[in-house]
């Protein structure tokens, strides 16, 4: 039965919400939000749709769903939410693997200096979002350079009793050692963060007159202290390639298409400083127009992340498109965040460089593409397979003399890593050190859910292992019945050396060695290679956690509370192992009594 547009819109409401699009199947087409929602969801069902895409869209709707929301800033963080987790395919999607990195500045007694990456609180100073995590560590060693903030953890800060080696080389102020008073310090760390608010003319004045004062009174080391950094903040300034006087935060927006690829470009200008861009290609854009893209993008974006004051659009939206976005951003941010095309000199060479750099990303893509496919190729046809290769899945074990054992399983597919398929296994119930066992059960374990008609079954499966893991992992595949799936082991070389692999296959093949140089050898070390980060990174974690918590966990008296105050405060079991009985009675909730008996318990 077709889907009566009528009889829907008579019955829908008029107020602020999202829509979801669904097929016969059930699937969610598109998700989309609006002000007014029987007006915005009518304007589907019109003749003559400007977009093919849409209209081709339309005709498969067999339901449509809707959320009523209070306002419209609350459905444009609900489109977004959706939009993530459902995917629909006629949604334009921007993915990202991770959140945006910023600084920060604690607010302890001597604030650290800090990279971050999550969602900022109110417990410490955040600046930015930065374009990358090169942008921010280039950033913090620059600030260190001025005005010599510490970065270590609060645990090493707390227990020391020398200074580390920046303090040496002049990079940190020693606090944790009382190389400066309190007083001081903050006087450092408010210059800083006025720096990183793009206020360096001010910090430039403020350390001319300290250091004039500081000659006045005869106090030449400091003065000489002021002097280097006023030295270093000209230095910065006039490294910028591009930069505004004017200690802008100013995101530039742009989008270009080009050889059948859509390019969404966002460059970061944070205090005046140009700190570089991000290419990012969203997912179902199909004949999106650069304008659409450029819409996806802000409403998407800046439902999860701060607004800058100002943002630079090439193309813009289009106008109605633009005045809603240019709304709902307001509202989020609580203030006004103009949208606007480059119009003086600087804003049109930002907007230049970030179309230069899209184009550049996308050719950079379409050659990375073209050479992964060769890979391929090269792969299916030194296996001698039948079929194209799409889906490659890789697993590898990690573990410290059979402690703490994890197997990973990586997924290649589509020309890249897709990490949202990645998955661990802590692998129990083994003898403790036994490779076979464990790749054994960490292939059962993968495939049981395709063995009973779920999930997908990968085109080839790589095993980090020689005979003995290749022959497991295929036993536990014919249990399955899943003994029909083609695998090849990839044996180390002599010393370990890239380059000496051997490809050990499960039937009676002889093993094969490719030249060091062959492409589909290149692809296979590619692969292996994040197999083994993904363990290794797995096994590490699980090890760490069980040895913070196995001595800590049987005192006697101490619960998950306290014992969480003890580790953060001594930044582990080696910390509490070290401290006095003193020290222990210093954590918050810990009575000298206790104190005196965890440190009897652990000694």
């Amino acid at each position: 039965m077709s889907f009566d547009a009528r009889e829907f819109l008579a019955s829908l409401t008029e107020l602020p919400g999202v829509y979801r699009m669904l097929d016969t199947a059930g699937s969610v087409l598109y998700v989309g939000k609006a002000k007014n929602l029987k007006k915005r969801v009518a304007s589907y069902f019109r003749e003559n749709l400007a977009s093919p895409r849409i209209a081709h869209m339309v005709s498969q709707i067999a339901a449509v769903e809707t959320t009523s929301t209070r306002t419209e800033a609350e459905a444009l963080l609900l489109e977004n939410n959706l939009i993530k987790s459902l995917s629909p395919r006629y949604n334009i999607l921007f993915r990202d693997d991770k959140s945006y990195p910023y600084i920060v500045l604690t607010r302890n007694a001597y604030p650290r200096l800090g990279f971050f990456r999550g969602n900022p609180d109110r417990k410490a100073e955040y600046f930015g979002p930065y374009p990358s995590s090169w942008a921010v560590r280039d950033s913090i060693h620059l600030l260190q350079k001025m005005f010599r903030l510490r970065t270590c953890e609060d645990s090493v800060f707390a227990n020391r009793s020398r200074p580390c080696l920046l303090y040496q080389i002049k990079r940190c102020s020693a606090p944790c050692v009382g190389h400066i008073s309190p007083q001081d310090y903050a006087a450092d760390v408010q210059l800083a963060s006025m720096f990183l608010a793009g206020r360096q003319q001010e910090v430039t004045g403020r350390l001319t007159k300290a250091m004039e004062a500081a000659s006045a009174r005869l106090a030449f080391e400091q003065a000489a202290i002021y002097r280097d950094q006023i030295q270093s903040l000209r230095q910065v300034q006039e490294k910028q390639y591009v930069s505004s006087s004017k200690g802008e935060d100013v995101d530039v927006v742009v989008a270009v298409r080009e050889t059948g690829q859509l390019c969404v470009n966002l460059a970061m200008v944070r205090g005046g400083r140009h700190l570089g861009d991000r290419p990012l290609f969203p997912v179902n854009a199909g004949d999106s127009s650069p304008a659409e893209a450029v819409a996806a993008f802000v409403r998407q974006h800046y439902a999860a992340h701060p607004a800058p004051a100002r943002i630079i659009s090439f193309p813009l939206p289009e106008p109605e498109e633009g005045s809603d976005v240019a709304q709902l951003i307001a509202e989020l941010a609580g203030r006004a965040v103009p949208i606007a095309e480059p119009r003086s000199t600087l804003h049109r060479a930002w907007a230049d460089m970030a179309l230069q750099n899209g184009r550049l990303a996308i050719v950079a893509r379409n050659q990375a593409a073209a050479q992964q496919e060769q890979r391929l190729q090269a792969l299916q046809l030194v296996l001698g397979m039948a079929d194209s290769i799409q889906r490659i899945e890789c697993f590898d074990i990690s573990h410290t003399q059979g402690e703490a054992a994890v197997a990973s399983c990586v997924v290649y597919q589509g020309n890249g890593m897709k990490k949202a398929d990645y998955r661990r296994f802590n692998i129990r119930n083994i003898q403790p050190g036994d490779d076979y066992a464990a790749m054994r059960q960490a292939v059962s374990r993968r495939y049981e859910r395709v063995a009973s008609g779920e999930g997908m079954a990968p085109d080839l499966i790589l095993i980090d292992g020689g005979k003995g893991q290749v022959g497991n992992a295929r036993a536990a595949l014919s249990e399955l019945g899943l003994s029909d799936l083609a695998m090849i082991g990839v044996a180390k070389g002599e010393g370990r050396k890239p380059g000496l692999e051997t490809l050990i296959f499960p039937d009676a093949r002889e093993p094969l060695q490719l030249e060091p140089d062959h492409p589909a050898l290149h692809l296979i070390q590619e692969i292996r290679d994040e197999a083994h980060r993904f363990a290794i990174t797995g096994h590490r974690a699980r090890r760490s956690k069980a040895r913070k918590s196995s001595k800590l966990e049987d005192l006697p008296g101490i619960g998950a509370a306290r014992r969480k105050a003890l580790v953060a405060r001594f930044g582990g079991l080696a910390g509490v192992l070290a401290a006095s009985p003193e020290q222990l009675a210093e954590v918050p909730g810990i009575s000298r009594g206790q104190a005196e008996k965890i440190f009897a318990a652990l000694h």
